[in-house]
Parts: structure tokens; sequence; C-alpha cells
């Protein structure tokens, strides 16, 4: 009786209809437990990561003395002979505090920014590793440093940025390529003395017409409401916004050379971002990584976009200072445009 039920037909219907769609099945199955992985994988139970603490001293030498008390248990020491590039690499977040002493072993100064997350934990490492203590006079005076560009809203809205122009570029094309195929449209430029290289760069040209008012909202945005700082050059910011929308767009003319349907054109979009947003550092810093996989993490577009877009807002990093990354984008803005011309079908 059960077998004659419409509700049963239909049922079973819309299951098998499920199980022969391998992209439902893995965005529903797989999808979720790889998700657990990676994440697990950058989030794992590790050792207590010591803090990082520069110390400036006449010389950039660390004392012997120093080196073998109980701060080489906790802290990670560099030297600096200049308290300008100390204060630089805390500025930029290298470093969790500053150990500013005199020629001796006595220390002077404590320069701390109470918005790194590190700072308070880092000066009471110091204050152990130099036996004061915990609730006793400090031996050292505490110098506060504001420093612009330490929070994570500050670090996180380049990302997003990058994301942005991601997102945008490659669904942009790639869906507008795939609908137009879904739909016998592109048939019609067959009989066109038009050739398929035209018909691409005219996708990839519309996307100047809105990169300018997209990366302009998205920045006033950033320094408007959050205050996100913009230290370099917003000709240097535009260069690199420019590679990273390139290479997406040339990636979405690649990716959408051979769709036929919307279904899988997103399928094909989902994989090539899932990975970027889980890798490439939007929400949460590569470095959580093991060390080995850094070097490939940096060769993602997405990674050498985000990382150009904070040494610019957050370092004031200069183009010249950016030419791996560059080379990065230029490599995806080739090749994929490459491979895409060559593989593209008109039906």
């Amino acid at each position: 009786m059960l077998e004659s039920s419409p509700l049963a037909q239909l049922t079973r219907v819309r299951f098998l209809s499920f199980a022969r769609e391998p992209e439902a099945v893995f965005w529903t199955f797989v999808f979720p437990v790889v998700l657990a992985l990676i994440l697990g994988w950058a989030f794992r139970e590790a050792d207590p990561v010591p803090g990082s603490v520069g110390v400036v001293i006449p010389g950039g030498d660390i004392p012997a003395a120093f080196l073998g008390s109980a701060a080489a248990q906790t802290l990670s020491l560099d030297g600096y002979a200049d308290i300008d590039n100390a204060r630089r690499d805390l500025a930029r977040g290298k470093l969790d505090a500053v150990l500013v002493m005199a020629a001796g072993t006595e220390p002077r100064r404590v320069l701390l920014d109470p918005a790194h997350p590190e700072a308070e934990l880092t000066r009471l490492r110091l204050a152990a590793a130099l036996r004061l203590p915990r609730d006793g006079p400090p031996a050292f005076e505490i110098e506060t440093v504001a420093q612009r560009g330490t929070r994570y809203i500050d670090w996180l809205f380049p990302g997003l940025i990058g994301m942005n122009l991601m997102s945008t570029g490659l669904w942009s094309i790639g869906f507008a390529i795939a609908d137009m195929r879904q739909k016998k449209l592109l048939r019609r430029f067959l009989v066109t003395p038009m050739r398929r290289s035209a018909f691409l760069a005219s996708f990839v040209c519309s996307r100047f017409l809105f990169l300018v008012i997209e990366l302009a909202l998205l920045l006033a945005f950033a320094l408007l409401i959050f205050g996100v700082p913009l230290q370099g050059s917003l000709l240097t910011f535009a260069v690199i916004g420019l590679a990273g929308t390139l290479c997406f767009a040339a990636t979405g003319v690649l990716l959408a050379a051979r769709a036929r349907t919307m279904e899988g054109i997103t399928g094909l979009m989902n994989l090539f971002m899932v990975p970027m947003w889980l890798f490439s550092g939007v929400f949460f810093s590569y470095q959580r990584y093991p060390e080995a996989v850094h070097p490939f993490i940096k060769l993602l577009p997405l990674t050498a976009l985000n990382d150009g877009l904070r040494a610019i807002m957050l370092e004031g990093a200069a183009l010249t200072a950016l030419l791996p990354e560059l080379a990065v984008l230029l490599g995806w803005i080739v090749l994929p445009l490459a491979i895409g011309l060559r593989v593209f079908r008109w039906e």
C-alpha cells in the first residue's frame, strides 16, 4: 500500500534525484566534515606561544645573564640597537612588547600597546622573568604606546575587501557566461566574426567600471565607520586592488569556459572559493597552520591580495615592497586567462 502511495513515490523520487547529484551530496555530507577537519587543524591544541619581546640595548646584543634567565622559557627575545626599529615592529604586531634597557642588565622601561591581545600577558611574563613580585611595584616604567592598526577590525577589514573582490569578480563573470550558455545565447555568436578573446575580454573590462566605485565605498566605510587606518598610498592600494580584480576575473573566465548549467558553475565557484576562505587569512591568520604549508598558502591569489592590502593599510608599504604579492597575482591573471581562452566553447 505504501508503494502505491503518492507521498511514498514522490519521496522516493526526491531522494533518488538528490542522490544522483554529486554536488548536492558533497556539499551536504562531505563538505561539513572537510570544513571541521581544516578548522580543527588550524585551531589545534599547541604549546603556549612565547611572548615576543624586543630588547633595546646599545649594540643590540642581549646580555648573556638575561638570556640565561627564566625569560628564555616564556619569552622570545630579539635584540635592537635602535628603538625606532623596535617601535615599528611593535606597531606592525611583530612584537608583543619592547623592553628598553641601559648598558647593563638593569631594565629601564617597557613599551606596551594596550590594544594588543598579548600585552598584559607579556608584561606578567617579563615581571616573572626578571623575578619581580606579581603584585609588587614594578622595577621598570611602563609606557603605553597607542598604535593605529592593532585592533582585530583593522586586521580583518583588508581581508573582507579582498574576499569581496574575489566574490564579485568570480560570480559576476562566471554566472553571466554560464547563464548565457544555458539559455543557448552563446550559439548566436558562432555566426558572427567576433573572436572569443574579444567576447571574454568584454566581461573582464566591465569589471573596471565597477571597481572604482566598489573600492571607494569599501574603503570609505572602513575609514569612516570603523576608523581603520590607511597608512600607505591610495595609488598603491588601487594598483593592488586592480591586480586582484583582474586575477579573479580571469579565474571566473576559466571556471565558466565549459560550465553548461548554473548548478555546475556554482559548484566550481564554491570549490575554488572555500579553500580561499579557509587558508588565505580572511577571518584568522594563516600563521595558525603548520609552517610547512605556508609557502603553498602564499601562492593562493587571495592570500597575496590580502597580504598586500594589509601591508598597505596597516604598515604603509610601498609598491616596491609588494613585488612578491604582485608576481603571484600576475601569475593568476595570465595562466587562467590563457587556459580559459583555449578551452572556451560557445556551446
